[in-house]
């Protein structure tokens, strides 16, 4: 007997948090471009399908950078045309006026830019500095607003750098009011090498605020490097934010940074979320089976507890 099935988690709200949150999910893109492997373009669509009924209402689904940096997502033009029917958000990454040009093409209605808080992951990123790489996501903004379509800014290594250390919080405000002077309709603040700790998140997110940065217009995105991930998250709900990157299995880390782990599970945000009463809309059990399902496409165990928990029916075997 599986878990949900006692009644578990038990339900016990705690006070000072939202009623709902929203989970961007990010396997299908974040996810999928750390693999070694390139996964079929058929996988990657039924992936996405399977999240979708799952109750996942924002899945990311694909990046138009060029090939040559991204070759697992070198089939955007093939995917997103496989699930572009689908009643849901399914937002893509655009590095460049080329990269809007092909999403634009496709019909794609929600973009995401990719700029970083330090210059030396600018530089592996995107082999620009910090405000050469602003300067480059104007014009695209711009142009994606122009069509009413709705525009992410992710914001890397908001917590620490790999070759720099710790990363001023001044440092991280400034690029984010950068972006959303820029027309940017929400900002994800990312923990690129999972090294945040709470006291660190509320930090951030109150000098956010004291520079006229709305709390609804931010998302956070949690990697799970240092087992961090669940109790950054939940710093950041008690402070007030309502939307969560995680990725159905804890698939990826960030090909330009080798220290980077998985991101937060989407099923341990879901078990979490479930337990204090908070409203996702997602079907854990769905979304086990999507992750489980996804874990045999690429040939070894999730990573996400949750997931290894609730694929055993059997308790003597877990």
């Amino acid at each position: 007997m599986s878990t949900p099935e006692l009644g578990l988690p038990m339900v016990v709200p705690a006070p000072g948090l939202p009623a709902r949150v929203r989970i961007h999910e990010v396997g299908a893109r974040d996810g999928l471009q750390n693999e070694k492997a390139t996964v079929p373009t058929e996988v990657k669509a039924e992936f996405v399908r399977r999240l979708a009924e799952a109750g996942l209402t924002t899945i990311e689904a694909t990046s138009f950078v060029h090939p040559k940096w991204v070759p697992q997502l070198a089939d955007a033009e093939h995917l997103f045309p496989l699930v572009s029917d689908l009643e849901v958000a399914l937002p893509v990454l655009v590095p460049n006026e080329r990269g809007l040009d092909r999403a634009l093409a496709l019909g794609a209605r929600r973009v995401a830019v990719f700029a970083s808080a330090t210059e030396s992951f600018a530089k592996a990123n995107l082999n620009r500095t910090v405000d050469e790489a602003l300067a480059m996501f104007e014009p695209v903004v711009a142009r994606a607003k122009a069509e009413d379509v709705h525009v992410r800014g992710y914001l890397s290594m908001c917590f620490g750098d790999p070759w720099e250390g710790a990363v001023p919080v001044p440092q991280v405000v400034r690029v984010c009011r950068a972006l959303l002077d820029m027309g940017c309709d929400e900002l994800s603040l990312g923990d690129t090498i999972g090294v945040a700790t709470p006291g660190h998140v509320l930090a951030l997110l109150t000098e956010l605020t004291e520079h006229r940065v709305p709390t609804g217009a931010l998302g956070v995105h949690f990697h799970d490097t240092y087992g961090q991930a669940l109790s950054n998250t939940l710093a950041a709900l008690q402070y007030g934010v309502t939307t969560v990157d995680a990725s159905a299995g804890g698939l990826g880390g960030c090909p330009y940074a080798k220290s980077a782990t998985g991101n937060l599970a989407t099923e341990d945000l879901v078990w979490m979320l479930q337990g204090l009463g908070i409203d996702t809309g997602v079907d854990l059990a769905r979304l086990v089976a999507t992750s489980a399902w996804m874990a045999e496409q690429l040939g070894r165990p999730s990573p996400s507890r949750t997931v290894r928990a609730l694929s055993h029916k059997d308790p003597k075997e877990q």
